[in-house]
């Protein structure tokens, strides 16, 4: 595993850029610890696509600090673009080159590539090496842009949604891959619509709205900060409801929202439905119909960003 060192491996703050009169990223801060996943969330419009961007060196802040692997990506383009990867959605390929044939060619311009054999075969790529990109489905285009993004064995790589439009399948040996890539000390930016998968691959969450970062934490963290969870059961009505909350953890309520409906929240665990159980079993109550409600990313998205759609 490389070494992390303290510096992270991006580090901006108060970035701004504007296009006009359109001001895209309004002093946003953002660090990403080196090793990590770090996923960037936000509505269409909110500003990750231009924050990534600046971090990719594409395009130049008009104020505010950013720091990629240490280097200024405007200024110090050419000392950093050999240590990243970027995966781009679309584009960047010859339509007539052969899929296998651009990623072996891309391989040869690193010191120290990943074996090419081993990605065209995790990826899924073998049934399609030959073939011209422009002839290529979505799913495959979306696997070759992954595999020459990782390929030179990058410091930091800049994945934009990484499995959109993949089958299950292809999406989790897509996961397994960011896995592998975070434990050789490999940093991850990733860029996803789908919060499953942002909860599931993340160390670290930054939500963005309006240009500027509106919560960050990692997954567990927002979840619990954005609501409790909720743990249901049905029993003869009128139970002991100042016993029960003796009974539950620190932090949980009990209520009877109708008669015989019960409703417990608080941290949904197995610590919690052990407790709850066991207070049934203590007063001879036969708990039926327990369900339980966790608060996930997609719920603290949706509070914080709102319903909405955007165009």
């Amino acid at each position: 595993m490389r070494n992390a060192g303290a510096e992270p491996a991006v580090e901006a703050l108060g970035l701004v850029k504007r296009y006009g009169r359109t001001t895209a990223i309004d002093g946003l801060d953002l660090t990403v610890a080196r090793g990590t996943v770090a996923a960037v969330l936000g509505p269409n419009g909110a500003g990750k696509t231009t924050t990534i961007e600046l971090c990719e060196g594409y395009r130049a802040p008009d104020a505010g600090h950013l720091r990629v692997l240490g280097l200024d990506p405007v200024t110090e383009g050419p000392a950093l673009r050999p240590r990243i990867g970027v995966m781009l959605q679309d584009g960047g390929v010859y339509p007539g080159v052969r899929a296998e044939e651009m990623l072996r060619h891309v391989a040869r311009l690193h010191a120290h590539p990943l074996d090419v054999d081993d990605l065209i075969e995790r990826l899924g790529l073998g049934s399609c090496g030959r073939t011209p990109y422009r002839r290529l489905s979505g799913g495959q285009r979306q696997r070759l842009a992954l595999a020459l993004a990782v390929v030179g064995r990058p410091e930091l790589v800049f994945l934009d949604e990484p499995t959109a439009g993949l089958d299950p399948q292809a999406r989790h040996a897509t996961w397994q891959l960011v896995r592998e890539l975070r434990a050789d000390g490999v940093t991850t930016v990733l860029t996803t619509h789908l919060m499953d998968e942002a909860e599931e691959l993340s160390d670290d969450v930054a939500i963005v709205d309006s240009g500027r970062v509106i919560a960050r934490g990692t997954p567990a963290d927002l979840c619990r900060g954005g609501g409790s969870d909720v743990l249901r059961f049905s029993g003869r009505p009128g139970l002991d409801l100042i016993s029960l909350r003796a009974a539950l953890p620190l932090g949980s309520e009990a209520s009877e929202p109708s008669p015989g409906s019960y409703r417990i929240t608080g941290d949904v665990g197995p610590r919690l439905l052990a407790t709850v159980t066991a207070w049934c079993a203590q007063h001879g109550v036969l708990a039926d119909r327990i369900t339980t409600q966790r608060h996930t990313l997609e719920d603290v998205f949706l509070e914080l960003t709102g319903k909405e759609l955007r165009s």
